[in-house]
């Protein structure tokens, strides 16, 4: 009997936003209908999938939003974990309306669920007194300067996009939502799960969760999830086509397939951006380390083709090159 087909799809926040003039709500469903075109299409291929998504620019929205509202109306702030919740629950449902509107023009039966998910974080992980991931959007470098001395915000350059507000990014340990989300996908759901890598939440001394002030890198909690799932393929939509040596220079190169022992020597040489490509191609690696085939980083637009084997980048295990 053919094994099934199963995969992680992990959409990235940042392809969800195509520019800084396309980033209202209307914006991202135009862009999340696009890409639900793209997952039906692999569903009509065979796919069994848990979808993930980033929510870096709009956790950013939601944090500038709260402080905008504390300055002009005294409003309360809202702390990082909730800010993480609530993306999680946004772009979760815009998901769910984008899919099922798909299927349905397809005649796809399949039932669509988001489930809400914590992620348990280790409090002295050391990404807590080392910010790198970032969020919301991307400023000059004046801008930033200005920003780092009025508000205090940690920021860096990101992958010579500009300058964005980095916060704590700690690794993921454990999905607390796990049973229900293997519940749902072996039942045949298309599962939304891990949104935003997850509610970052620590474990307490009596055995419930506290949420903490964090965003987990999305790609990181969907090569945990893929491992405890046992799916076969992780699958990562982002913003470029492919990965890329000599990214953003006149030398900038596509990589078509690469092995781990490959990947890792580019990561060595700092080939990839941290906070950007470098997380991906980590959690490409444990998700082959951990049982998965294969690992493919596209655009949204190549899903098809790049799963095809006709565009994107295959990370494989170094027998299988």
């Amino acid at each position: 009997m053919e094994e099934k087909k199963t995969a992680v799809i992990a959409i990235g926040g940042n392809s969800l936003i195509r520019d800084k003039e396309h980033q209202t709500i209307a914006d991202q469903m135009a862009a999340i209908q696009e890409t639900s075109v793209h997952i039906a299409d692999l569903i009509q291929m065979g796919f069994e999938a848990i979808l993930t998504h980033g929510n870096g620019p709009q956790v950013g929205f939601a944090v500038l939003r709260a402080e905008a509202g504390r300055k002009l109306f005294g409003l309360h702030t809202d702390p990082l974990d909730v800010c993480v919740a609530s993306t999680q629950a946004t772009i979760g449902y815009l998901l769910q309306q984008a899919l099922e509107r798909e299927f349905r023009k397809r005649g796809i039966q399949k039932p669509v669920a988001t489930v809400m998910t914590r992620v348990v974080v280790d409090p002295q992980d050391p990404a807590f007194q080392n910010p790198t991931k970032p969020i919301g959007p991307f400023f000059t470098a004046e801008e930033a300067q200005l920003l780092m001395a009025r508000e205090g915000w940690v920021m860096k350059e990101d992958a010579g996009r500009g300058w964005r507000r980095v916060v704590p990014s700690p690794k993921p340990k454990k999905i607390v939502e796990i049973s229900a989300i293997r519940s749902l996908f072996e039942q045949g759901f298309v599962v939304i799960a891990v949104g935003g890598g997850g509610i970052p939440v620590v474990e307490t001394p009596d055995g419930t969760y506290q949420g903490v002030e964090a965003v987990i890198d999305k790609d990181y909690a969907s090569s945990l999830l893929g491992k405890l799932l046992n799916v076969r393929y992780f699958i990562i939509s982002t913003a470029v086509e492919f990965v890329y040596l000599d990214y953003g220079t006149p030398k900038q190169r596509p990589i078509p397939r690469m092995g781990i022992s490959e990947a890792r020597r580019y990561l060595e040489d700092g080939q990839f951006a941290e906070g950007s490509m470098a997380p991906k191609i980590r959690a490409a690696m444990e998700f082959l380390q951990n049982g998965g085939i294969a690992t493919v980083i596209t655009s949204p637009e190549a899903l098809t083709r790049a799963v095809l084997g006709h565009s994107g980048t295959w990370v494989v295990r170094d027998r299988d090159l």
